[in-house]
């Protein structure tokens, strides 16, 4: 018998005995270096807030940036390039509280532990978000990937989050920014506005709903006392107060029924908050969302950056920027994601 043919059935051999476990393996991080504030950064102290904190003032503190994300195995890789960027680029980045969704099926500990190891200095909490929540009104979508309960966590963040946390920037995974957060964490709401988005006024707003929809007499004049405007909901700044005063988690809830019964929508969690918001929400910059990276969500071509100023670069769409490098086919603005890169390689040597 050959050696290779000795090698290859002792591989087999080895692989009868020791399974390969169906549970996903996260993957390691460097640990990241740590940030300071600058010298003008308000300070934070228990009487920043009149209700009553948690293990640290900094969780309830008005002063301090809240900032919620999503966490899981699969993203995990872009969530901790996002957090690294975040902080890199704030002048207060010891002033940021990260509040990470994981659903109840996750290994939450593992996560919590990965994000702890790469950032140990961090304030952050995990919750767990219970999927059997949202699961029986989720309607399949052109992509499975959007068909994801954790998509629709964002739907559940004032009730997930303690009331105490009254504003928050929401982010999703797979992007970085290349600004301070805390610019974008200002932005005004003015009197009434739930949250803040930019907004895309020259997409082709009818194309997000179906023809059942705008054919329905009643459906089709939603939005017929707005200006409705697509938004991207990756990137958000939303009142948490006022978004539990108006009950709007029941009324996306109410939209997400309706597509049980008549199929009036494709793209998994977005319809539901264009439906509830476009024509209602705050402007914000188009520097904070250069987003549709990764194409579309088919093909995930790559695909140029919007004309203007950057603050924020979203891969939003198919393709990711470290699944595209791991398989050596980037994008030429991949390139600008991989500094934020912490995955610890199996070769790589310590600096």
């Amino acid at each position: 018998m050959s050696q290779h043919l000795l090698l290859i059935l002792l591989s087999l051999l080895f692989i009868l005995i020791n399974p390969i476990s169906a549970s996903p393996i996260i993957q390691k991080f460097k640990e990241a270096p740590q940030f300071y504030n600058s010298a003008d950064c308000p300070i934070i102290d228990p009487g920043d807030d009149d209700d009553d904190v948690a293990a640290k003032p900094i969780f309830c503190s008005r002063r301090a940036v809240h900032v919620a994300m999503t966490l899981d195995t699969a993203y995990i890789r872009g969530s901790v390039a996002a957090v690294l960027s975040v902080l890199q680029h704030s002048s207060c980045p010891e002033n940021i509280v990260f509040h990470f969704v994981a659903s109840a099926s996750a290994d939450a500990s593992s996560l919590r532990s990965t994000v702890s190891a790469s950032f140990p200095y961090l304030d952050f909490t995990v919750y767990v978000f219970n999927v059997s929540t949202v699961s029986r009104l989720i309607s399949s979508s052109i992509r499975s990937a959007l068909d994801c309960p954790l998509n629709y966590a964002r739907s559940y963040l004032a009730d997930l989050l303690p009331p105490c946390v009254r504003r928050v920037v929401y982010l999703d995974s797979d992007l970085i920014l290349v600004d301070d957060i805390a610019k974008l964490a200002a932005t005004d709401l003015g009197r009434d506005s739930v949250l803040a988005a930019p907004e895309y006024c020259n997409a082709n707003f009818t194309s997000y709903f179906t023809s059942a929809f705008w054919s329905n007499p009643t459906l089709s004049l939603t939005f017929a006392d707005r200006k409705a405007c697509y938004f991207n909901t990756g990137v958000m700044v939303i009142d948490l107060s006022r978004w539990r005063e108006g009950a709007y988690t029941a009324r996306i809830e109410e939209w997400m029924a309706m597509q049980k019964r008549i199929r009036i929508y494709q793209l998994g969690s977005l319809p539901p908050f264009l439906l509830v918001f476009a024509g209602l929400i705050k402007p914000v910059n188009h520097r904070w969302n250069q987003h549709g990276l990764g194409g579309d969500n088919f093909r995930g071509l790559c695909r140029d950056l919007h004309p203007g100023p950057v603050s924020l670069l979203h891969w939003s769409g198919k393709g990711k920027p470290w699944a595209r490098l791991d398989a050596g086919r980037p994008c030429p603005l991949d390139a600008l994601w991989s500094p934020y890169d912490l995955l610890q390689t199996p070769f790589a040597l310590d600096s």
